[in-house]
């Protein structure tokens, strides 16, 4: 039920511990009983994937001086606490020192066992939530920017190296919120261009009547305002990487005027006969299919195929949910420093609605639910409207993907240790590998 995290059950009557340790492990969870507290001392290390259940009454150290060790030596690990009928006030102060919850004896095994499952839940996305901010921190260059470690990102990262240097115009196509814009100014600043402009002119912005100007510039006297010359977002760009977003809502007449620049490298102010020659990149970014415009007459054939080169295709959220958790806790992380607030604890309840939502606004709306979830205020998702939700089935695939890929990074793609982290066999682990599409090399080290 929960690979690689165990219940360290510590007590002293041995009936009692092991009734209680089979009682568990009927459950499905993996036990490891202790005759005392000086005997658990050694399991209890920062980052175990443990939970720990004590009787408060002990032979030599009690479970109260157990506590207090557990907490000073990672306070993440979740401590259950049994007592008699009678310390109920005491548990409660222990509780107030970090304790996560405590049974008053005599309890149902059942209550038992979901107090410890509840626990291994807690525990189990705190090691996850640890694991991902040390990858954040680990992260440089275009991994600290495009963020994700599902294989279609680490393509994406690929081909943006591999286009970055080169001299080629690219096409960006992606739904709203998914990060074209970024995309944009990675090539950009993983490029030789890096140094110079990045301009970038959202075409859906500008009125038709100005988009010439804007774009090319003009000279004094061009039409009746044009008082001095304009340098445009063209000729700014020169050297550097142009960024036309929403460019299927650039005007037909600009269309025109863009192949040609894109032919030929060069621009004429309005009012000028004077060519300026530029080098620069373009790219174009896009929510739309253009061939299908293309098609219908509302985009030029010609500019499409012209820019429909090196294309660059994100990927919606919803294809990449095992990035959702890495995402959330970054931008909780920037919204916690800029609101200058701790962010409220992530529970086991909380990851899963994340992981079930749809995210029809891609990242920017998961930015904007991690800044809801620091602020404690608002829905942390809200309903998506005619969008069947991800099924139980789908949701446990993922979550076993993720646990898969995490054993693969702690044991730098060694099997065996794999295998022995999981509690699976080979067969079994080799299995789900093939399933969910996982290329262990990728985790070996050089």
């Amino acid at each position: 039920m929960f690979e690689g995290f165990k219940v360290l059950f510590v007590e002293d009557d041995p009936p009692v511990r092991m009734s209680l340790a089979q009682t568990l492990e009927l459950a499905g969870l993996e036990v490891q009983p202790c005759g005392s507290a000086e005997e658990a001392l050694p399991h209890i290390v920062a980052g175990a994937q443990i939970v720990v259940a004590t009787d408060v009454r002990l032979p030599g150290m009690d479970g109260l001086t157990l506590l207090d060790h557990v907490v000073a030596t990672d306070p993440g690990i979740p401590v259950v606490l049994i007592t008699a009928h009678g310390d109920v006030s005491m548990a409660v102060r222990a509780m107030r020192a970090g304790a996560y919850d405590f049974i008053e004896k005599p309890f149902a095994p059942e209550r038992f066992v979901d107090t410890l499952v509840r626990a291994l839940d807690k525990r189990v996305l705190r090691v996850a939530l640890d694991d991902m901010r040390s990858q954040l921190q680990k992260r440089s260059g275009i991994e600290a920017v495009l963020l994700g470690k599902s294989a279609v990102m680490q393509e994406l990262r690929r081909k943006i190296v591999r286009l970055a240097d080169t001299s080629a115009d690219v096409m960006i196509l992606g739904e709203t919120g998914t990060g074209k814009e970024l995309v944009a100014r990675c090539l950009h600043d993983q490029s030789n261009r890096r140094d110079r402009n990045f301009v970038a002119i959202n075409c859906g912005g500008l009125p038709e009547t100005l988009f010439e100007s804007e774009l090319i510039g003009h000279e004094p006297g061009a039409f009746t305002s044009a008082a001095k010359r304009r340098i445009g977002k063209i000729e700014h760009a020169n050297g550097g990487t142009l960024l036309l977003d929403e460019i299927e809502t650039m005007p037909m007449q600009m269309q025109i005027k863009l192949l040609r620049i894109l032919q030929e490298r060069k621009i004429e102010r309005l009012g000028s006969n004077e060519e300026v020659p530029v080098n620069l990149r373009v790219v174009a970014a896009t929510k739309c299919d253009l061939r299908v415009l293309s098609d219908e007459g509302k985009f030029r054939g010609d500019l499409y195929y012209r820019l429909n080169v090196a294309v660059l295709e994100l990927p919606p959220l919803r294809e990449r949910r095992e990035d959702i958790p890495l995402l959330f806790e970054h931008f909780a992380a920037q919204a916690s420093a800029r609101y200058g607030l701790a962010p409220p604890e992530m529970t086991p309840a909380k990851l899963r609605e994340l992981m079930a939502h749809d995210w029809p606004g891609n990242v920017r709306e998961i930015r904007n639910a991690a800044d809801r979830f620091v602020l404690e205020i608002g829905e942390l998702t809200t309903p998506t409207a005619g969008v069947a939700p991800i099924t139980l089935a789908q949701h446990m695939d993922k979550v076993e993907k993720v646990l898969i890929e995490h054993a693969l990074r702690q044991c730098q793609g060694r099997v065996p240790k794999v295998m022995e982290m999981l509690g699976i066999a080979k067969k079994t682990l080799y299995d789900k590998l093939h399933r969910h599409d996982i290329d262990v090399d990728k985790y070996r080290p050089g």
